[in-house]
């Protein structure tokens, strides 16, 4: 599961990361991003374009919008079967833009968390999947959920599974809703290589979705 992450990059790396023109909205750095909250989108509907979506996916058939809190996470080995995610996977994939995510380690009686991030420390895609949903007034609202795949071999020892990290090279197929083989989707969501990530234990204070700062991605024990 991918229950929180970090998005902490300026405006023009981002650009530049995802060779895309600047939005037309403000981004907002958020060191605790959680489900519910506006999340950073990069769909290709013709050319590529950064949106803002709500994190928690909102199946077009349904006539409530808290069950998007149930569904902030979309499992790579069954992604092509459930009924709410097959069509998405076939016509709206995208890239959620992140700088790191937080994974909870079991000790014992308590969870520790622990901070992921790219040895590059740049910013990088975690798949997704989006849809539109309209709400029984006729609201609009960009939902999304972020497809999690079993972790590497390092990460194991933190949690058994984690987001699915798109490679830069491939963004352009996933991205791309003319391709819709999953013989050709569903490689891309391996686990990310074990030797392009690092990670740390991190204090409890990302426990709460309240505490949104720079501090919690230091080092626990630097």
């Amino acid at each position: 599961m991918c229950g929180r992450f970090v998005l902490d990059s300026p405006v023009d790396i981002i650009v530049k990361e995802f060779d895309v023109e600047r939005p037309s909205f403000n981004i907002k750095k958020n060191f605790n991003v959680s489900p519910s909250q506006t999340v950073l989108l990069l769909i290709f509907d013709g050319k590529r374009r950064l949106i803002p979506c709500r994190w928690g996916y909102i199946p077009s058939w349904s006539k409530d919008e808290s069950i998007g809190n149930r569904m902030i996470n979309a499992r790579a080995e069954t992604i092509t079967e459930k009924p709410s995610f097959k069509n998405a996977f076939k016509k709206r994939r995208c890239l959620i833009i992140a700088d790191g995510f937080y994974e909870w380690q079991h000790r014992e009686n308590n969870k520790s968390p622990f901070f992921i991030r790219l040895k590059s420390n740049r910013p990088f895609g975690l798949a997704g999947l989006y849809n539109v949903w309209t709400s029984p007034d006729g609201k609009l609202l960009c939902t999304c959920t972020i497809i999690t795949t079993g972790s590497n071999r390092i990460l194991r020892e933190v949690h058994g599974r984690m987001p699915a990290i798109i490679s830069k090279k491939k963004y352009d197929v996933w991205l791309d809703p003319a391709i819709n083989d999953s013989s050709e989707l569903l490689p891309l969501l391996q686990p990310y290589p074990a030797d392009e990530i690092e990670f740390f234990e991190v204090s409890k204070r990302v426990n709460s979705p309240k505490n949104d700062s720079p501090e919690n991605i230091q080092p626990l024990h630097p």
